[in-house]
């Protein structure tokens, strides 16, 4: 039995609370990173939807667990976004470190038009 939240828990609500202070009204591209696959959202909070959304499950090719694919993911999700209309965001990486496949994530949709 758990006395409280992991440690993980508490680093996402730490980082998810100090984003939505900052964030302004801006969406937030939001990542989830699991053993063999990343998913991406971009989620309009205010609105209550999500706007765009990319993962390794749909459209990968090959190996789905490494910075490549999420360098595509991170592109993908971008693309839809600025297609819907969103060009600025906060970054949400929950409680997962910014290195690796989060960092290249979040590199390839800076570099695919998003701006946060």
């Amino acid at each position: 039995m758990s006395k409280g939240l992991s440690l993980f828990e508490k680093r996402r609500r730490r980082n998810r609370t100090a984003l939505k202070a900052r964030a302004g009204g801006k969406p937030r591209l939001s990542v989830h990173r699991s053993g063999k696959h990343i998913y991406a959202q971009v989620i309009d909070d205010t609105a209550g939807r999500t706007v765009a959304s990319a993962s390794t499950l749909v459209g990968h090719d090959g190996n789905t667990a490494n910075a490549e694919a999420a360098t595509a993911v991170g592109r993908r999700v971008a693309e839809a976004a600025v297609a819907a209309g969103v060009t600025r965001v906060v970054f949400d990486r929950g409680g997962f470190l910014f290195h690796g496949r989060v960092k290249a994530l979040a590199e390839a949709a800076r570099e695919a038009g998003l701006e946060f």
